[in-house]
């Protein structure tokens, strides 16, 4: 396929998933307070607006994956934005508390859909350096949305357009996907799936169960104070997910497909990579909470400053991206691992100058572009290689699992290191909150400092790239045997 021709065009349909997904996983953030005095919504309430999108998002990523290989990607990406742009409608309408916490979950579900079809259809359509090229825009998209996200939720509710109010960070999507759908409709290759296979409903059930027990508590913990449920729901999910691995090897001795391939995951560059890519998403998303309370709470500052202070963390991650496709090989090589060393650099030194006394923001800035531009060099590098580590027919396993994987990154980041920061810091605080920033910056480090490491095991496992069949393929490969006989 030919970038110029058509890569841009069907990349840019793809990355609307990603970018939409990630920016409504924060927007919300923003609007809660605007949100509990325009429907009278009790704090619990405000926060399943939040949360509710993140569990059903979570729990049905894999879901939505297989489900674009048995149906067509194309197909389900068109359902799925369909979905989430319905759903979207409803929210800036909703009448009440219960209508928009249960919108928001439709809207998760409509996410979990059209997401993993866009890494899908990158491994599907593109090859060699057009798809390094193409990870390095979708690490954009990902992180790009996040941010957008808290900075236009902050400039809507401000800018109350029509009197909308907080309706309007939901509202705005629905044109955003409009237009989406009707570019996918002209630019995304048809693609009919595998019809013959079945849908495995029983891993399905099994693993949506798991994914809730895991998230739910690390969603609803930290607001509800970690009552009693939340342990005993994360201790549960062990057993369950031991149940679910049972079944899907039963699944694959029966010779039916099963939901997750777990003979690909268990490779030890996809094992690794996969959870090197959960430790650092956890700091980055960590970082997005706990600095929006330091800047807010702590100096002072309004919503609109605590994303705009973000944008040199973004750029410098597409910057990134863009600069690990032309390293030579040699030096692509070892991209994951120096990215991990870079971004635990960048959060020590934050941690330092908060520790020498500093509460200006002028130092915070080079730091965050540092940390961004490590974090970018080691998703897109380190997200190439886990596609290029199996052939095209398991697209949807590692994007799906790849995708949950950092969703509970981040829910897991939100509540372990937010709490870290939440035990220090008191309100209008400055010296206090400043002081829990920099613990929190400085146990980020550690954190980064460990996904390094696994970076080297990921580099030092020495499975090499899977064999291709055509980009625009969708069905097995001749490395496919090979894959299974190393696994």
């Amino acid at each position: 396929m030919s970038w110029q021709r058509h890569g841009r065009a069907l990349l840019a349909v793809l990355l609307t998933a990603p970018f939409l997904s990630q920016a409504d996983a924060t927007i919300a953030n923003v609007a809660t307070p605007a949100i509990q005095k325009g429907l009278h919504a009790s704090a619990t309430s405000a926060e399943l607006v939040i949360g509710g999108y993140l569990i059903a998002f979570a729990v049905l990523l894999i879901t939505g994956a297989r489900l674009g290989q048995t149906h067509g990607y194309k197909r389900v990406f068109m359902l799925g934005t369909g979905l989430f742009m319905a759903a979207s409608l409803l929210a800036g309408l909703a009448p009440d508390a219960a209508v928009l916490v249960i919108t928001r979950v439709v809207q998760g579900a409509g996410a979990a859909l059209m997401f993993p079809q866009a890494l899908t259809g990158i491994q599907l359509n593109f090859a060699g350096a057009e798809r390094i090229r193409a990870i390095g825009l979708y690490g954009i998209a990902l992180s790009g949305g996040a941010v957008t996200g808290q900075i236009l939720g902050g400039v809507l509710i401000t800018a109350d357009l029509a009197g909308t109010g907080w309706r309007a960070i939901f509202l705005v999507n629905v044109p955003v996907c409009a237009a989406a759908l009707a570019a996918a409709a002209r630019r995304l290759p048809a693609d009919e799936g595998h019809g013959d296979q079945k849908v495995d409903f029983a891993g399905v059930a099994i693993l949506s169960v798991t994914v809730l027990l895991m998230v739910l508590p690390l969603i609803l913990g930290r607001p509800e104070g970690w009552p009693a449920w939340t342990w005993v729901s994360l201790v549960a999910s062990v057993p369950v997910l031991a149940v679910f691995i049972v079944v899907q090897r039963r699944t694959s001795a029966r010779g039916n497909a099963p939901l997750v391939n777990l003979q690909v995951l268990t490779r030890p560059t996809v094992a690794w990579g996969l959870f090197t890519l959960m430790t650092a998403t956890a700091t980055y998303y960590a970082l997005l909470f706990t600095l929006a309370q330091y800047l807010q709470n702590g100096l002072g500052h309004g919503p609109l400053v605590s994303g705009l202070i973000l944008v040199p963390w973004v750029a410098a991650f597409g910057l990134a991206g863009q600069t690990a496709r032309r390293m030579p090989g040699r030096v692509a090589r070892v991209l994951p691992a120096a990215g991990c060393a870079l971004l635990t650099a960048a959060y020590l030194a934050i941690s330092a100058d908060l520790f020498a006394g500093s509460h200006g923001l002028g130092p915070l800035i080079p730091l965050l572009a540092a940390g961004g531009f490590g974090l970018g060099t080691q998703f897109s590098s380190l997200l190439g290689r886990l596609t290029n580590a199996v052939p095209p027919r398991y697209a949807p396993d590692i994007s799906g699992v790849s995708t949950t994987v950092l969703q509970i990154g981040g829910a897991l980041g939100v509540a372990v290191f937010g709490a870290v920061y939440l035990s220090g810091a008191a309100p209008h605080d400055t010296p206090r909150t400043t002081h829990a920033f920099a613990v929190t910056a400085l146990v980020l480090g550690c954190a980064a400092l460990l996904s390094t490491a696994c970076s080297w095991l990921t580099i030092r496992s020495g499975d090499g790239p899977a064999e291709e069949s055509s980009p625009t393929g969708s069905g097995e490969s001749p490395a496919d045997a090979q894959v299974i006989a190393s696994a």
